[in-house]
């Protein structure tokens, strides 16, 4: 209401912080920890229980929680669809200097990203959508690890020096000598990569099924040369 002769001094301008909004705390403290609770059954209970890998638990756990957090505290800023989908694109062609991810672990990768963005930024959707998403994804992961994929194909790359035997007349011998030297009772198939005739020896990647997973990683991870140059 305006008063005649009186001077009406301008409000100051609100800076658009505040210390505490109980009602915003509580949702993220609601959602980060549905977020967090996923991930956990996700990395621990069904990746970390096929693959007994402990070096992709640090990662997935921590990027999972940035990424939550990020998407949700920047909301507000108006980057929901632009920032989620640049965070896919970001994460997408991650390489580490020495050893490419391998495909497996890039899925979990896409797994958790797109589980904490559906988290954080899944505000037209009901509590219960919300859940329901997450359950789903983990009944597909899990029916996938545990049920479907039953035998596995493990990997085992070597140096090998009897390269006269490389010869596809010689592919029998070559399986053969293999299998003695390395105690693999069944080799299904095998790939001849880098040949050095200056040394007499080349890279063979060597293929065989394994029905134990934890036998299937370690030995895969363990035993894996690493012929990437620099």
């Amino acid at each position: 209401m305006n008063i005649p002769g009186l001077l009406l001094l301008p409000e100051p301008a609100s800076s658009g912080f505040e210390f505490i909004d109980l009602a915003n705390l509580l949702e993220l403290i609601g959602r980060f920890a549905l977020n967090l609770m996923v991930i956990l059954i996700l990395v621990r209970c069904i990746y970390f229980a096929t693959t007994r890998r402990k070096d992709f638990l640090f990662t997935y756990i921590l990027i999972s929680s940035i990424v939550f957090l990020l998407c949700f505290l920047l909301e507000n800023v108006m980057l929901q669809i632009g920032f989620a989908l640049g965070l896919f694109a970001i994460f997408g062609i991650i390489r580490y200097r020495t050893h490419a991810i391998p495909i497996k672990e890039m899925t979990y990768l896409f797994l958790i990203i797109g589980i904490s963005v559906i988290n954080a930024l899944a505000n037209t959707a009901s509590l219960s959508e919300i859940i329901f998403t997450n359950i789903v994804i983990l009944i597909i992961t899990w029916g996938l690890e545990m049920k479907w994929l039953l035998r596995h194909e493990s990997s085992k790359s070597i140096v090998y020096e009897k390269i006269e035997l490389i010869k596809p007349e010689h592919h029998a011998e070559l399986i053969e000598d293999i299998q003695l030297r390395t105690g693999i009772s069944k080799i299904s198939r095998l790939e001849i990569g880098e040949v050095n005739f200056l040394k007499d020896i080349c890279h063979i990647t060597i293929f065989f099924e394994t029905s134990d997973r934890h036998e299937h990683n370690s030995t895969s991870v363990a035993h894996k040369i690493d012929t990437d140059e620099d």
